[in-house]
């Protein structure tokens, strides 16, 4: 089984607040068919999300795909709010590098477009 990080896959992964309480991730692809195949072979999930991230799923509040902007959003809660003593990530720019490490496996997509 062929697997690739979503870092390789994606053109713009990233993370930022969603206000004090929450953070958003985004996925941003610049390939139409690449996009549609990872939101619909089903990598991207709640649990799935969570478990990259060491935390139950019921953080997660949002996946949303943005088709037009070939764009994943993930909005989950934060564990301490932003600014709050022992916030490593008053931002929240830096909570991207979990998402990035997710594995997609590739077989399909390459045996449906070659």
């Amino acid at each position: 089984m062929a697997q690739e990080s979503l870092y390789d896959l994606a053109k713009v992964i990233r993370s930022k607040n969603s206000g004090p309480f929450q953070i958003t991730l985004d996925v941003l692809f610049d390939d139409e068919q690449l996009y549609h195949y990872v939101k619909d072979c089903g990598v991207i999930t709640p649990d799935r999300v969570a478990s990259l991230y060491g935390f139950p799923p019921e953080r997660i509040q949002n996946i949303v795909f943005f088709d037009t902007a070939l764009g994943i959003k993930i909005t989950f809660d934060r564990e301490i709010s932003s600014g709050t003593s022992g916030d490593r990530d008053v931002y929240g720019a830096q909570q991207h590098i979990p998402l990035a490490s997710l594995r997609v496996d590739m077989d399909a997509f390459r045996h449906l477009h070659t």
